[in-house]
């Protein structure tokens, strides 16, 4: 089983982060102003999001047959796609997996005194985005992972951790992270797949311009921010929740219209005593 990756929504620090930036002029306090974009169906060809409301698992933690009723599923890009199903295969994008940190070399982000810069929650050395350079290299590695998605007959990528830059010490820059993002949608998009925006909530706006099909969003019930999502996706937005005043919350604005589901925090596989899985 791969290390478990960060999960949680970080979306209201981040926006808070870039209200204080002069690089950046999105708003924070709720939704975007400005006019909201069509619900988006892919820019390319022949490439197409999950279907709006349909049945979603998200197996990140390990692969097992999908309950009655599932459309759509996310796997790490290590686990097989699932036969009949809409698959969508997670990487790691933008910060290296525990202990995963010595296959990244230089590309690991560090502070001025030479330490690394680590998500502090997951323990994930953060990847340094700064250069155009670093941003080839790193996209070309991750651009790997979405080749053996392909291969596997996924649909979709889920590249995590867009939001790295609001852990970074002040390192990095939302610019740094969405110019990585475009090279990830232009490899997936060349290979006819799919590709999410995950979290974020704050660079939502810019789907359209970052190349991104549909949005994976963490907690938006929990911290009642789904409609910074929807305003820019449409009903393209797959909600997942990891209590339940969030499944509550989520199911009564969203429940109608997005995918919603509730896993446990390390979304372990159907069996494990800690697994949870509930549905709207």
């Amino acid at each position: 089983m791969p290390s478990l990756p960060g999960r949680i929504s970080r979306g209201t620090a981040a926006a808070a982060l870039l209200i204080g930036s002069s690089a950046c002029t999105l708003g924070a306090a709720g939704p975007a102003q400005s006019a909201p974009l069509p619900a988006p169906h892919s820019q390319v060809k022949d490439v197409s999001p999950p279907a709006p409301h349909a049945g979603f698992d998200y197996q990140i933690g390990g692969p097992y047959r999908p309950p009655a009723g599932v459309q759509v599923v996310s796997r790490d890009h290590s686990a097989p796609a699932e036969a009949g199903q809409y698959n969508i295969c997670y990487v790691n994008a933008f910060q290296a997996q525990p202990g995963a940190e010595g296959e990244w070399g230089d590309l690991v982000l560090r502070d001025d005194d030479g330490n690394v810069v680590k998500d502090p929650e997951w323990n994930e050395a953060l990847l340094d985005l700064r250069t155009a350079d670093n941003r080839n290299r790193i996209a070309a590695k991750v651009g790997g992972w979405i080749d053996e998605c392909a291969r596997k007959g996924y649909q979709a990528i889920e590249p995590d951790n867009y939001d790295s830059f609001t852990r970074s010490q002040g390192l990095l820059s939302a610019r740094n992270a969405q110019d990585l993002v475009k090279l990830l949608s232009g490899r997936a998009h060349g290979k006819g797949l799919a590709i999410a925006q995950k979290n974020t909530s704050e660079l939502a706006s810019s789907r359209a311009d970052n190349g991104l099909d549909f949005a994976v969003a963490e907690e938006c019930g929990e911290q009642d921010n789904c409609a910074e999502y929807t305003q820019y996706f449409g009903n393209h937005v797959i909600v997942i929740e990891y209590t339940d005043a969030g499944l509550r919350n989520a199911c009564a604005k969203w429940g109608a219209t997005l995918s919603v589901v509730q896993r446990d925090r390390d979304v372990t596989p159907k069996g494990d005593p800690a697994y949870v899985r509930k549905t709207c």
